[in-house]
């Protein structure tokens, strides 16, 4: 019996590549979409019932737990993440395995191994029960939105490389990070830019929340680099930045206005 799979992962690039893995496989999976947002996975999980669940933690909008919150789950899930410290949490929540970025291929086949022994012979019945413990959920969401880690175990510098010298970029003189032609770049406070050796999802890792905000899958900015922001189409919000940014235009995405707005609101 060919597998099913719903991806939810807020980097194309990252969903691209595990659809392609998934692709390449002895038994390859089917893929009945993709979502980049706990509303989108939601409105697609109400609508198809996949086999299993390929679940980011964090996603455009929020916690993917959450997901769980506003529709019954009754398919296993495999977790993908860069975040090895949600591991325990997320087996806590029935997941059939983890599996750390960037994926493995060995590791996604006996994940993949795995699920093929505990998914039954014939499929559940509609009124299954959910696989997952609302109450549970509703619990680890909590923890994991008061845990943050301490403001110490963030960057608070950067190398850069200047030519054939090292120069130390002190985060106060960091305006904000953004992503162009496959390379990703720090930003200036005085208006020059540096190659960095970091994705945008490591550097969202790396840097504390409390002043770095991800507006959109390119740009990464530090809270006094917002000079501007503007009502937009469709909802979203755009961001004027300072230094001027390479695009003419940075918008927060409609999934991520209400967090951008508590973000400035604390």
């Amino acid at each position: 019996m060919k597998l099913t799979a719903l991806i939810v992962e807020d980097e194309p690039l990252a969903a691209r590549r595990l659809a392609d893995m998934l692709a390449r496989q002895p038994e390859p999976l089917e893929i009945l979409g993709t979502a980049e947002s706990v509303a989108q996975a939601v409105s697609l999980l109400r609508e198809i019932s996949p086999d299993v669940l390929f679940l980011d933690i964090n996603l455009a909008d929020g916690l993917s737990f959450e997901i769980f919150e506003q529709v019954a789950v009754r398919c296993p899930v495999i977790f993908t993440t860069a975040y090895d410290q949600y591991a325990l949490q997320a087996f806590k929540v029935n997941s059939v395995d983890y599996l750390l970025k960037p994926i493995d291929a060995d590791e996604l086949a006996a994940a993949l191994a795995k699920l093929r022994q505990r998914l039954p012979a014939a499929p559940a019945p509609a009124a299954a029960p959910p696989a997952f413990d609302p109450a549970l959920l509703a619990q680890l969401v909590q923890q994991m939105q008061q845990s943050a880690p301490p403001a110490a175990s963030y960057k608070t510098q950067f190398v850069v490389r200047v030519g054939e010298h090292l120069k130390v970029v002190p985060l106060d003189q960091i305006a904000y990070f953004f992503s162009l032609e496959k390379a990703t770049f720090l930003q200036t406070t005085e208006g020059r830019k540096f190659v960095v050796d970091y994705t945008m999802d490591q550097l969202e890792t790396l840097l504390d929340p409390r002043r770095f905000f991800r507006l959109n899958r390119a740009y990464l900015a530090q809270q006094s680099a917002i000079q501007d922001i503007i009502h937009y189409a469709n909802s979203r919000l755009q961001t004027v930045l300072k230094p001027t940014a390479p695009d003419a235009q940075v918008l927060v995405s409609r999934e991520k206005v209400n967090v951008f707005k508590s973000w400035l609101d604390r």
